[in-house]
C-alpha cells in the first residue's frame, strides 16, 4: 500500500494517512525497513503492509516510497 506520514511523535510512533480510508493507520518506530524512524518527515510518502493489532489495523514493513 501506500500512504502519506501524518504525524510523528518523539516517543517512536506515528500516522500514516491513507488516501480513501477514514482512519489514519498507526506505525511503530520498529516497523520502520531501510531507514530510520529519524529520516522520516511529515508528508512524506511511504509504502506499507498492513496487518491486524489489538487496537485494530497497523502500518507494518514501512518503507520510503523512493526506497521501496
Amino acid at each position: 500500500m501506500q500512504g502519506t506520514i501524518k504525524n510523528l511523535n518523539e516517543k517512536g510512533f506515528g500516522f500514516i494517512m491513507v488516501e480513501g480510508q477514514e482512519k489514519d493507520l498507526f506505525f511503530h518506530a520498529k516497523d520502520v525497513r531501510e531507514a530510520s524512524f529519524n529520516d522520516l518527515r511529515k508528508g512524506m510518502a511511504v509504502s506499507f503492509d498492513t496487518e491486524e493489532s489489538d487496537r485494530g489495523p497497523k502500518a507494518t514493513n514501512v518503507q520510503i516510497a523512493d526506497a521501496a
